[in-house]
């Protein structure tokens, strides 16, 4: 389990990453650099506080002293952790790719850092082994046959650490996650938001008009056989008024499967021809905007297709809600 902090304003993330082998339950530390991001935030306290994947504290590092405690078995209970004393702290359960993630920070970071506003504190917490695993079921086509009680005890692991950590919020960034929210999120001692509500309620607020005079709003989705099968953008759709409208059968098996296919190949350009004939085929059916609820596709087409500008990133509508949910906290939390 990685768990992060935030340096000094424009600085590197450093982290105290945790290797968990599942023959050993005694995992092993080290002192790492993730990738530079500037980041704007409040210096962190100097110690970072590691949980094992039950979400207990072990005191294993010090980041004052840049050294691994050799004791084996110290762990101990805390109420209060260095974390904990931003009233606004973000919560945040790492996705399906490092990329995802970090796209995710990036939204967060900018759109918070706009007008000279105060940024947001936040927690990430981010694992690997997670990350393979949610891959590799988003990736199955038959995914619903599954086993997915080791995901979803890693996400409500992660959640659970988080709070413990002080988060006062909790979100995840990642399409395919979501198909467990109500299993990871019971509990919860804190909000936790869901993406396609927030992608909902913003196409709720936004007032859209009919493509075609007489008939009903049509939003489209884009997305794996997993999150499709899973049903929450649907669900949380249709309770704001849309008409929902989705892949068919021959769209899913010619055009969105064999993109997938081909971003596993590397193959970008077969990728990017098959998504926009996916979107394009959604587009015929007068929808006002396709939903892209994929981790994979979101980056597949140019950042100047004329396609994205009928596309929506739900990322996006998650890192807006999470802080009008900031903002609107204050400091009291």
């Amino acid at each position: 389990m990685l768990s992060m902090s935030l340096c000094y304003q424009s600085q590197t993330l450093l982290g105290c990453v945790s290797i968990l082998n599942p023959n050993n339950l005694n995992p092993r530390y080290y002192l790492c650099k993730s990738r530079s991001l500037k980041v704007l935030s409040t210096p962190p306290s100097s110690v970072l506080l590691n949980a094992d994947e039950s979400g207990k504290f072990s005191n294993k590092f010090d980041s004052s002293k840049n050294h691994v405690d050799s004791g084996k078995n110290d762990s101990f209970s805390v109420s209060v952790t260095p974390f904990g004393y931003q009233g606004t702290t973000v919560g945040i359960i790492g996705g399906m790719s490092v990329d995802a993630t970090l796209n995710f920070l990036r939204k967060l970071v900018e759109l918070s850092s706009q007008d000279e506003q105060k940024p947001i504190p936040f927690l990430l917490c981010s694992d690997p082994i997670l990350n393979k695993e949610l891959l590799s079921y988003e990736r199955s086509l038959e995914s619903f046959k599954l086993d997915s009680t080791q995901i979803v005890e890693s996400l409500r692991n992660k959640r659970v650490f988080l709070e413990n950590s002080g988060a006062r919020c909790i979100v995840m960034p990642c399409n395919v996650s979501h198909s467990w929210y109500e299993q990871v999120s019971k509990g919860c001692s804190v909000p936790f938001l869901h993406m396609a509500d927030c992608v909902a309620k913003e196409l709720k607020e936004a007032k859209l008009k009919p493509l075609e005079a007489g008939s009903p709003l049509r939003i489209g989705v884009l997305a794996t056989n997993a999150t499709l099968a899973a049903g929450f953008y649907k669900e949380k759709l249709q309770n704001e008024g849309f008409e929902v409208i989705l892949p068919d059968r021959a769209t899913m098996e010619h055009t969105v499967i064999p993109a997938i296919e081909a971003l596993s190949r590397k193959d970008m350009e077969g990728a990017c021809n098959l998504l926009r004939i996916s979107l394009q085929v959604l587009l015929v059916r007068a929808v006002n905007f396709v939903i892209l609820a994929s981790d994979e596709m979101r980056d597949v087409l140019p950042h100047d297709d004329p396609l994205l500008k009928k596309c929506i990133d739900p990322m996006d509508a998650l890192a807006r809600s999470t802080i009008k949910w900031v903002r609107s906290s204050g400091d009291n939390t």
